[in-house]
Parts: structure tokens; sequence; C-alpha cells
């Protein structure tokens, strides 16, 4: 039983083996109708249990159609209509749901809420969403970038705007997969140093805008506002210099591609013209989170190599 908690669980041979089988399955079924499952129906008779104390679009769709494709199916429960949310624990609920499911999605605020939920759970756990971190966005934001024809080490990605959970992610994958970090944050919204220290040497924060996405291969940034927080005009006005238009991405690599894991704020984080724009990749972004989360799926349920975390 594996859980993916982080990006380390996995390890840069679980991450590289996840990413190209990935892209294998995206390839396979091309033209295929949305609902058809893969033709080896890997997870058959297996079933997800989708857990969201957080709204969601993207990681809600695209769990529920990875199950789906892979022959499976996914339960989906809210804390508005199951029991956490009148105060049951969140290691009876893990008791219980590996009782009746194969494996567990959990999308939350608080991390120790998920690593309680591994804790006590008998089946594979996955992370969805914390406060401190988003795995499974950047298995995907990596897919993207491998997809479009970079190849992973040595690569430069600029990260503009709120040293968030997203970052977090960011600089882990960096460190684990040899590429380079450079984010751009005021004062005031700048990541913890364990963040960067996750980076192991790859991930950076300059106050620079500029200094970023000079020479940068890849363009990324996200809401500045997290679901949750208020919508805070201190803080806006604080990142309003940090917002990704055209004039920015000039100063990046002419060949550089724009990442936004959504949904997006056009207008305050980023601009139409480059989220609309040719080196935008956002719906290809959107996409991948299916594709990618079939195959860590796939991984959890030992289907796909296993490694031993790099220490």
């Amino acid at each position: 039983m594996r859980h993916f908690l982080s990006l380390t669980d996995a390890g840069p041979d679980g991450i590289a083996a996840i990413l190209a089988d990935a892209l294998d399955r995206k390839v396979a079924r091309a033209g295929w109708r949305k609902g058809r499952p893969d033709a080896d129906a890997p997870l058959a008779g297996h079933v997800l249990a989708c857990v969201f104390e957080k709204s969601s679009t993207r990681t809600r769709v695209s769990f529920d159609m990875a199950m789906r494709q892979l022959g499976g199916s996914a339960l989906i429960l809210d804390s508005g209509t199951s029991q956490l949310g009148r105060g049951e624990t969140v290691a009876d609920t893990a008791r219980v749901l590996s009782g009746y499911c194969d494996a567990i999605m959990l999308r939350t605020d608080d991390h120790a809420k998920l690593e309680e939920m591994a804790h006590y759970a008998t089946v594979p756990v996955i992370n969805g969403l914390t406060d401190a971190s988003h795995p499974c966005q950047i298995m995907a934001d990596l897919l993207t970038i491998i997809d479009s024809g970079k190849a992973l080490p040595g690569l430069k990605v600029a990260w503009l705007g709120d040293g968030n959970n997203v970052l977090a992610s960011f600089a882990e994958a960096a460190g684990l997969m040899q590429f380079d970090v450079v984010a751009a944050c005021p004062q005031g919204f700048q990541p913890d140093d364990t963040v960067i220290a996750s980076g192991r040497g790859r991930a950076r924060v300059v106050a620079s805008p500029t200094e970023a996405v000079a020479g940068a291969d890849i363009v990324v940034t996200d809401t500045w506002i997290s679901m949750g927080q208020a919508h805070a005009d201190i803080k806006l006005a604080a990142l309003a210099p940090y917002q990704v238009d055209e004039a920015l991405m000039a100063r990046a690599k002419p060949d550089a591609k724009f990442l936004h894991c959504l949904p997006a704020h056009r207008g305050e984080e980023v601009t139409d013209a480059v989220m609309d724009g040719p080196q935008s990749l956002i719906w290809p972004e959107a996409e991948n989170r299916l594709h990618a989360q079939k195959s860590v799926l796939r991984w959890c349920f030992g289907q796909i190599a296993a490694r031993t975390p790099t220490a």
C-alpha cells in the first residue's frame, strides 16, 4: 500500500514512471469518448472515496473521471453531507472508509488532517490539496511541460505571486527532478524557509518579477486570494506588481509557456492576453489533471514500479 501525500512519497523514479505511464495512456485513448474505459481497465472493481472539505471543480471531476476511465468508480463526500461536518473525527472516518473503499482522496485545509487520515486508513490515501501542498496539481503541470516538448532537468520555472501551497509542491518537485524554481514574492507573502529547503538547492526567492522571469522556460502564477481567505485589499495591493502580463512574458524565453492551476481571477494575477494567448497551456494543463491522476492511482495500487523515496 502506498500513500501519495507528497511528491517525495514517489521519489524521482516514481514520478518519472507515473509521468511516462500518464503520457502513454493519454496518447492511447486519443479521440475516444471521455466515458469509455481504457482498454485494460486496470482498476476494474476498485472504488475511490473522494472526500472534500474544500470546494473543487478540477479535482472533483478529474478524480471521478480517472476512476471511470480506469474501469473503477468513485464516491463523492463533503463535510456538508457526511458526518465529518458533524464532528466525526478524521481517524474514525478513515477507519470506516477503509472498510468500504479501496482508496481515499482527501481535499482539506490543515495538512495534519491528511496525515491523520493516512495514519488510520488501511487503504492508500491521496493528497487532493491541503494548505501546505498540492502534489496532484504539480504532477499535471510536469506532464504538461513534458507534453509540450520540454525536458525537466535544467529547466527554469518562474513563479510569480503568493508563496502558497502550489509553490511549495513546485519547489519540492524541483529538488526531486533537477530543475530550478525562481519565485518572485513580495515581502510578507514569501514561502516558509522549509518550502525553499525542500527544493534541495534548486529553489530560491527573489523580490523582482523581472529577475524571476528572465530566461525562464515556464512562467507560473496562481490566484492571490486562496480558498477560505478574505478578499484582502492589502494583499492585492502588495501583489499587484507581480501580475503576469504580455510585457513580463516577453522577458522570458521566446518559446516560454504559461501555466495556471485555475481558477483564475482575470485581471488580477494574470491578464486575458496571457491566459488566452499563444504561450498559454492552461487548458491542456487542466485536462492533464485527469491523465496524471490516473497514473498516480495506479502507482498507489502498485501497478507502476515501486522505488525507495530519496532520503
